[in-house]
């Protein structure tokens, strides 16, 4: 019998070796990637029955990482594997595609569990954060109070890469855009948002869960 071939994105190595020992008990790992512009590329080339991944990784977070390849047809299961136990932020795992959503802290008696749920199409939650998956998902968008903020996926990208301290010149690097669209995108979210600094920027698209990260450092100057 074939075993399911798994596709792990951690950017931590330590993390990343112990996940890698425990998977491979059970499934065949076809990659290991750090960020989330590398676990597009992988996903699209290896064809992953499943995705593990972490949600805070760098470049691109692991929830866009995520609407991207929904948007582009990869058919790959995926299943957070977080330190975030946030109800509203697992909430947003499952609406952007997710099959399972659990915590670090509990990995090792849950990540198989929740692969196999969701190579069965069964979505699983981890008990750390509801008993029940179906209850938390709709207790969580009843009592959800987050105001609805659309933004494109390259602004979402922006939003990530100032979260994590990078600057104008590095963010127009790493996508191939130019500063001054870096910087268009900037100042169209502020105006969104209705803020005036980078900092307030960051800090509120944390607060809304658009990024899962907080700032590497706090110097945001150009």
């Amino acid at each position: 019998m074939r075993k399911a071939r798994v596709l792990l994105a951690e950017d931590h190595a330590i993390v990343a070796e112990g996940l890698r020992n425990l998977l491979e008990e059970e499934f065949e790992l076809v990659g290991t990637v750090g960020d989330g512009l590398a676990l597009i590329k992988a996903a699209k080339q290896l064809k992953p029955d499943v995705i593990v991944a972490d949600i805070s990784i760098p470049l691109l977070n692991g929830l866009d990482a995520a609407r991207q390849l929904k948007a582009e047809q990869v058919r790959s299961k995926i299943v957070f594997l977080t330190m975030h136990g946030e109800p509203l932020l697992a909430k947003e795992a499952f609406r952007v595609g997710a099959s399972a959503y659990l915590v670090k802290r509990s990995a090792s008696k849950e990540l198989i569990t929740g692969i196999r749920e969701a190579l069965q199409d069964r979505r699983y939650v981890t008990p750390l954060i509801a008993e029940d998956g179906i209850t938390f998902l709709i207790e969580a968008d009843r009592h959800s109070e987050r105001p609805t903020v659309s933004l494109t996926g390259r602004k979402r990208q922006v939003l990530q890469l100032i979260a994590e301290g990078h600057i104008t010149k590095e963010i127009a690097a790493i996508l191939n855009i130019s500063t001054r669209t870096v910087e268009a995108h900037k100042y169209e979210m502020m105006r969104a948002f209705g803020v005036r600094t980078i900092a307030e920027l960051v800090l509120h698209a944390i607060k809304l869960g658009l990024v899962s990260v907080p700032p590497t450092h706090s110097d945001h100057s150009q």
